[in-house]
């Protein structure tokens, strides 16, 4: 074999990955991880992590996943920060491409996560980095004292529409209907803080700016009335997008047996896909929970799967 085989290869980071590779390193299967174009998850892009169980005081979430890598290191996983564009699951060993570098494994562990979803305007387009944002987190320190419209009905939107009252004078969110999706503490919470305003039945049908001297700003949106279809311009000089994730899961269609948004299909009770050999853990495969904390417990049950999966093709 070259030396680009490994017994098990871990594609993305994030809790999922990091503790497939800590039970993995641990059974000594020496996995390599792939982390990805968002090394360590979404986590990095959260601040204040308070329902990780261990965390008396919280911790945030970069820190929290600099942690997981340092420990999976500690027993020999190999970090790869690079991202897998390819893969080949008809025969094995199984065949990954990252870019021009080939790689073959016994056995895969799939946990790219999700991604944030855009309302897909072309000036939503436009205008992101300049005045659009799919992270609170990141980018809500550069609108201190500043107007800022928050998108969304569920708990994400709440989160950063409260997360966004540290920095912004003040919070617009606006959803599509009267109804939440948001759980009632996250819901009472943004209602509860007077930098929030809320705008139901309203659609964003434009993102608005300018651009002068090469450099674009975001000035406000077009909202459109759900009900009457009334459309009015509200000034804004920040926009945030919180409409919910998509699965990460776009180079194994064809392959792997996924439901009709994208999330990959694991038989019940276990993390394995249809393809014997290739195990999904974490939001990849989880449209419901999206925690933290299920995340790293399906990266343990992907971890214990390939290990009695790699010992059965064995013996």
């Amino acid at each position: 074999m070259s030396d680009n085989h490994y017994k098990v290869i871990i594609i993305g980071s994030g809790p999922a990955g990091f503790t497939a590779a800590l039970y993995n390193a641990r059974a000594n299967l020496n996995p390599v991880i792939f982390e990805g174009i968002q090394p360590g998850g979404q986590l990095t892009i959260t601040t204040e992590v308070d329902n990780y169980p261990g965390f008396e005081n919280g911790i945030q979430g970069p820190e929290l996943m600099d942690i997981m890598r340092k420990q999976v290191q500690r027993f020999g996983t190999k970090t790869i920060f690079n991202e897998i564009t390819e893969v080949d699951f008809s025969k094995r060993p199984f065949k990954l491409k990252s870019y021009d570098d080939e790689y073959t494994a016994d056995a895969v562990i799939i946990s790219t996560g999700a991604s944030a979803m855009l309302l897909g305007l072309q000036s939503e387009k436009e205008y992101m980095g300049h005045g659009v944002s799919a992270c609170a987190t990141c980018d809500g320190f550069f609108f201190k004292d500043q107007i800022v419209l928050v998108v969304g009905g569920g708990d994400t939107a709440m989160e950063e529409a409260t997360y966004l009252t540290n920095h912004a004078k003040e919070v617009h969110l606006v959803h599509r209907r009267e109804g939440f999706r948001a759980s009632k503490i996250m819901l009472d919470k943004a209602k509860k803080n007077p930098k929030i305003f809320f705008h139901t039945n309203k659609v964003i049908k434009e993102v608005l700016g300018k651009e002068e001297n090469g450099k674009k700003t975001l000035t406000g949106v077009m909202l459109e009335d759900t009900k009457d279809h009334s459309t009015e311009e509200f000034k804004a000089d920040g926009l945030f997008i919180a409409i919910g994730h998509k699965p990460n899961t776009n180079i194994f269609k064809g392959q792997l047996e996924m439901d009709e948004l994208g999330y990959l299909n694991v038989k019940p009770g276990s993390t394995h896909t249809n393809i014997e050999g290739v195990f999904a853990a974490g939001d990849v495969a989880d449209s419901k929970y999206r925690q933290a904390v299920t995340a790293a417990g399906t990266g343990c049950m992907a971890a214990i799967d390939a290990e009695r999966w790699l010992e059965a093709q064995e013996g």
